[in-house]
């Protein structure tokens, strides 16, 4: 194989020869996005499961970290993680079991529950973050630094229109 291609490019090139009256580029973007997200999903559980988490859980202790009132519903939680509030339950409920998060009533209204961080699930998440920010500069280094903004902008269009 040449180098400067990669398995997408064989990919790519085999469908121009088995279909030749169609137009194949968007596989070159689409089943890169697509591999890249594979491996990266592959980093981000191996990072995670260093610091004893699973994605969902540090997506959970995520969301609340970032939150500026530090606490969130479980219906705000699950409205962010894209998952139903069943398996947000069974996420909190995991979490809690751990001593990561505990759950409070609302001052305001006693029917709704608030998901916190306890000090160890800070102290997890933060340094789990860490380490997803270590391995994604890494990887970016691939990308000269000037070419990143625009990068952004170009995966911003593509997941604004998927997401329309």
């Amino acid at each position: 194989m040449n180098p400067n291609m990669d398995a997408v490019d064989e990919i790519v090139d085999g469908w121009r020869r088995a279909m030749p009256s169609e137009d194949v580029e968007p596989m070159g973007v689409f089943s890169r996005i697509g591999r890249l997200a594979q491996r990266f999903d592959a980093l981000r559980r191996n990072a995670l499961a260093a610091h004893g988490l699973q994605l969902g859980d540090f997506d959970v202790l995520a969301a609340i970290r970032r939150s500026p009132e530090g606490a969130l519903t479980a219906g705000a939680l699950a409205k962010e993680n894209l998952v139903t509030s069943g398996t947000m339950t069974s996420r909190v409920d995991r979490l809690a079991a751990r001593g990561l998060v505990g759950r409070s009533a609302d001052p305001d209204d006693a029917r709704i529950v608030r998901v916190r961080l306890r000090p160890e699930g800070r102290r997890i998440v933060d340094a789990a973050f860490v380490e997803l920010l270590r391995i994604e500069h890494e990887l970016l280094g691939a990308v000269r630094a000037e070419d990143r903004p625009q990068l952004v902008d170009r995966l911003r269009e593509l997941l604004l229109r998927i997401e329309a």
